[in-house]
């Protein structure tokens, strides 16, 4: 990565990927796995998982439904493994029937703006990061210290720029987070994403109720079965590919996140322009655009959709959209 990544409660340097592709008539499709550690996948669980799984079985291709419904089945978790099949999958369907996957789902191209993400150092660090970020309209901030004002202060010296705000549940005692998100409220804030643990459900009802700003879930929100109570916590959603196990939950997600009347988002982790490609196929649904993970990776052996200053041009290319692949870009894990 092209800087630390530190949020609330862990700070990295780098992402340890699985990176799959499968084969079908000539035709192949490319996925990933991004596994940050606090999800509790690594590369050993990825590969164990994926020595269960058996294509070779169906012949149901193109429809992808018996095949997703197969993998889901194989173990419970393993989340962003199941969303590297998925991509791959998605991305070789795409290609065999000539379409981008967004016409898979009968949704329009659209061009994208997404967020530029500031992680949290020290305030005048945060400041520089600001003015590197001058193309981006929206600036997502992470949030989640004993001095949170002061990162705001510092960021606000710089621009007056939107800002969602990010703590990803790094505040703990909900009348300390109110007294904070009524005073980001007056800062310019569009979001308080994951303000509290995700498991503090009496904090984020509380919460919720007396937001001046919207409350999107993240962290407390992985897969569809966690719509069903979400609007009692959260006004919106943070739907993220390597959380839904891939494309098509996350489109059944942002479906059913609108009919609940719920504010929607696509985000991502740390990932290369494969995944950020694939999650860009479902950005038509997406209030909020925050992909830029693939922005700030030094070793990307992807070219997918080129961000033009802050928008991500999503066009008709078939599959998830990748325009080139270089292996060698990529760095073995054993060898960091």
């Amino acid at each position: 990565m092209r800087h630390p990544f530190r949020i609330a409660d862990n700070v990295r340097t780098g992402t340890p990927l699985m990176l799959i592709k499968l084969s079908y008539k000539g035709y192949t499709g490319y996925g990933e796995a991004s596994m940050p550690p606090r999800y509790g996948e690594d590369l050993n669980t990825a590969q164990l998982f994926l020595e269960k799984v058996d294509l070779n079985t169906f012949d149901c291709f193109p429809d992808l439904s018996p095949l997703l419904s197969y993998i889901d089945g194989i173990a419970p978790g393993n989340a962003a493994i199941k969303a590297a099949l998925d991509i791959a999958l998605h991305d070789l369907l795409g290609k065999f029937l000539k379409q981008p996957v967004h016409q898979l789902y009968h949704l329009p191209a659209a061009s994208l703006v997404t967020a530029q993400t500031i992680t949290i150092e020290a305030p005048e660090i945060m400041a520089q990061r600001v003015k590197e970020a001058t193309a981006f309209r929206y600036l997502k901030v992470k949030l989640g210290t004993s001095h949170d004002r002061t990162l705001i202060e510092a960021i606000r010296r710089e621009t007056d720029k939107p800002l969602y705000i990010d703590a990803n549940q790094g505040w703990k005692d909900p009348e300390i987070a109110i007294r904070l998100i009524e005073w980001l409220s007056e800062q310019n804030c569009v979001f308080i994403e994951q303000p509290l643990p995700k498991n503090d459900y009496e904090g984020m009802y509380w919460l919720k109720e007396r937001s001046p700003l919207p409350l999107i879930g993240d962290e407390g929100i992985q897969r569809f079965a966690d719509l069903e109570t979400a609007s009692s916590y959260y006004h919106g959603i943070n739907v993220k590919l390597m959380k839904s196990t891939g494309i098509k939950e996350a489109f059944e997600m942002l479906m059913e996140a609108k009919r609940l009347g719920l504010q929607t988002m696509i985000g991502c982790m740390s990932e290369t322009s494969c995944a950020i490609s694939a999650a860009a196929q479902l950005g038509s649904l997406a209030d909020y655009i925050d992909l830029d993970g693939n922005l700030g990776v030094t070793n990307d052996p992807f070219t997918g959709f080129i961000c033009k200053g802050d928008v991500i041009p999503v066009d008709e290319t078939p599959g998830i959209g990748l325009k080139h692949v270089d292996w060698n870009r990529i760095v073995p894990f054993e060898a960091l």
